[in-house]
């Protein structure tokens, strides 16, 4: 059995579609940092590559840090990329409605689908669970956690997308023979 700690970065303070950007986090609030730090187990850690997710995952001050995945990376927004919800629906209102109401195969220009997404992490998350690990924390992004969310509650990413992932926040997982189990979503330590 393994046990997928994942882990949402802390925040950028960006009000737009924040992806593929390398914007860094706010690591300033020390004490969610150690509240976290002692919550987690002590586990091999593995983070997307963006600045966000690497930094938050080397303040953990893991034993074991495994090598950033972009595998692990949020969702690329491609053309709608640090754009507000707001100024991309005065140009586009069809699609970014689509977008968020139903997700799935309608992509930004230039970015990804949503099962374009949960493909991509599913296969990262897929190929860590062949190293055998017992506990493994993944700290990411908002759409990665989400992906897994989907993934072990089977349901569709529509359903997925009402929960809510705060910064800072742990969502475990656990999966033997191919069976998925989900603890706590959005757990703030």
């Amino acid at each position: 059995m393994t046990r997928l700690w994942m882990v949402r970065h802390g925040p950028t303070h960006a009000k737009s579609m924040v992806g593929w950007s390398d914007l860094p986090a706010d690591l300033s609030d020390t004490a969610a940092i150690a509240r976290l730090r002692t919550y987690l187990p002590d586990a091999p850690t593995i983070s997307s590559d963006l600045i966000r997710a690497s930094a938050t995952a080397d303040v953990l001050r893991p034993r074991i840090r495994l090598p950033h995945d972009p595998s692990l990376r949020e969702i690329n927004f491609g053309a709608w990329e640090l754009r507000s919800f707001r100024d991309v629906q005065a140009e586009d209102p069809n699609t970014i409605r689509a977008y968020w109401e139903q997700p799935g195969t309608i992509a930004p220009p230039d970015g990804e689908s949503w099962n374009m997404v949960r493909r991509r992490v599913d296969d990262a998350v897929d190929a860590l669970l062949t190293q055998g690990h017992e506990n493994l924390i993944i700290v990411a992004h908002f759409g990665v956690i989400l992906t897994q969310v989907q993934r072990a509650l089977g349901i569709d990413a529509y359903a997925a997308f009402s929960h809510k992932i705060d910064n800072l926040s742990v969502t475990d997982m656990h999966i033997a023979d191919g069976q998925w189990w989900v603890g706590k979503i959005n757990h703030i330590p």
